[in-house]
C-alpha cells in the first residue's frame, strides 16, 4: 500500500472543539433498543435478507480502500477557501461514516447471541464504514488534520433512536449518499479538469456500498409490516424524508463553496439528489414526498436562506442571547415551511408499485 508522508496534525483541542460541535447539520451518534431489534421477525424476508448476507460475505470492495501512487506529492496548491470547503467536507463525511460504524458494531455485538445472522449483517457494514471513515480520516491528513475517532467515540453524545425510526433513516442515510457519490462521480467523469484530489476516483465503488446497505435496510424494513402497511407508517415515511431532504439542501447551500470547486452548481446537485433518493425511496416506502410540487423546492429554498442567515449571526461578536433572540424568528419561520411541505398531499408509492405490476 502506497501512503503519503506523514502531515502534522490539528492541536488535539483544537480537533475536538471542531468534531463535537453540535448542532442541527452535523452528523450525530444514535444508539436503539438493542433487544427489541434482536426480536425482529425477518421470515416474510428470509430469502432476501440471505441473499445481501451472501453479497456482504463476499465483500466485492475488499481491495477498493487502497490508497495508490495518484495521492503522493503535495496538495497545498489547494488554498483558502476551496480547501477550507473540502476539509469541511471530509470531516462532516468522516464524522458520519464513523457514526454508522459505531451504530452497527454495537448491533452486531449485543445480537450476537440471541440473533446471529442479524448480528453478522451489522458486522459486515462495520466493517465497511470502518474502511470509509478511515479512508477519509487518511485523506484529511494529506491536508494537515485528522479526526480524533477515539476521542469521537468516548466523547460524542449518543441519541436514542427507537428501532423503528433507526430502519427508516439508516435507509434513507445509504441512499442519499448513493446519489451524491454517483452524481458527483459521473459529473467528474465529463468534467475530469474539475477532479482536484484523487479520493473522487474511488466514489464509484464506494457508492456501491452505500447502495448495499440501503438495500439491507430495505430488507429489514419491509421485513416490519407495521413500517409499510399502516396509516402511521404513511405519516413516518413522509416525515423522515422531509428530516433528510431539508438537512441535505441546508447542508448543501451551507457549503456550497465546496461544490462550486467541483464544478457543480450547489442548487441543481441537491435538487437532483433529492428527486433521486425520492424515487428510490418509493420501492421501499408506503408514501413520498412529491418533489414536483412548485412549493417543495421553493420552501426548502426559503430554509436554505434562512440558514445562512442564522450562520451569519452565530458568527457575529454579539452576546449569545441577543443571537438567540435574532435568530429565533428565523428558526420559527423555517419550522413552518417545512411543517407547510409536509402538510402538501404525499405520492402514495404502494398504489404506484401496484400500478407498475
Amino acid at each position: 500500500m502506497v501512503t503519503s508522508a506523514p502531515k502534522p496534525q490539528l492541536d488535539l483541542s483544537q480537533a475536538k472543539t471542531k468534531a463535537i460541535k453540535e448542532n442541527i447539520l452535523t452528523p450525530r451518534f444514535y444508539t436503539t433498543d438493542f433487544e427489541k431489534t434482536a426480536k425482529l421477525d425477518l421470515s416474510s424476508q428470509e430469502t432476501e435478507f440471505e441473499v445481501m448476507l451472501n453479497e456482504m460475505r463476499a465483500d466485492y470492495n475488499r481491495h477498493h480502500f487502497i490508497r495508490d501512487d495518484s495521492f503522493e506529492g503535495s496538495w497545498d496548491h489547494i488554498t483558502g477557501e476551496a480547501r477550507q470547503a473540502f476539509i469541511d467536507y471530509l470531516e462532516r463525511s468522516c464524522v458520519s461514516e464513523f457514526s454508522g460504524f459505531l451504530l452497527f458494531k454495537e448491533l452486531s455485538r449485543k445480537l450476537k447471541d440471541q440473533n446471529p445472522s442479524l448480528s453478522e449483517m451489522f458486522s459486515l457494514m462495520a466493517r465497511d464504514e470502518a474502511r470509509h471513515a478511515g479512508f477519509l480520516n487518511k485523506a484529511m491528513s494529506d491536508f494537515g488534520c485528522t479526526m480524533d475517532l477515539a476521542f469521537l467515540t468516548k466523547n460524542r453524545v449518543y441519541t436514542f433512536f427507537p428501532i423503528e425510526w433507526v430502519l427508516y433513516t439508516v435507509y434513507l442515510s445509504e441512499k442519499i449518499g448513493y446519489w451524491r457519490y454517483i452524481i458527483i462521480y459521473r459529473h467528474l467523469e465529463k468534467h475530469p479538469e474539475n477532479q482536484f484530489y484523487p479520493l473522487f476516483n474511488y466514489f464509484e465503488s464506494w457508492c456501491q456500498d452505500e447502495n448495499r446497505h440501503g438495500d439491507i435496510f430495505k430488507v429489514l424494513l419491509r421485513s416490519q409490516t407495521k413500517l409499510w402497511q399502516t396509516w402511521q407508517s404513511r405519516l413516518w415515511s413522509r416525515f423522515f424524508l422531509l428530516t433528510v431532504f431539508a438537512t441535505h439542501t441546508l447542508t448543501v447551500h451551507e457549503r456550497s463553496k465546496f461544490y462550486e470547486i467541483l464544478g457543480l452548481d450547489p442548487t441543481e446537485f441537491d435538487a437532483e439528489v433529492i428527486r433521486k433518493t425520492n424515487e428510490t425511496a418509493a420501492r421501499a416506502f408506503p408514501s413520498v414526498l412529491d418533489t414536483e410540487n412548485p412549493e417543495f423546492f421553493e420552501r426548502l429554498h426559503r430554509c436554505s436562506d434562512l440558514n445562512l442567515q442564522m450562520a451569519e449571526i452565530e458568527s457575529s461578536s454579539q452576546p449569545k442571547w441577543i443571537k438567540k433572540l435574532r435568530k429565533l424568528p428565523l428558526q420559527l419561520s423555517i419550522g413552518g415551511h417545512l411543517l407547510r411541505i409536509y402538510l402538501l398531499k404525499g405520492i402514495d408509492a404502494e398504489a404506484m408499485r401496484e400500478t407498475v405490476r
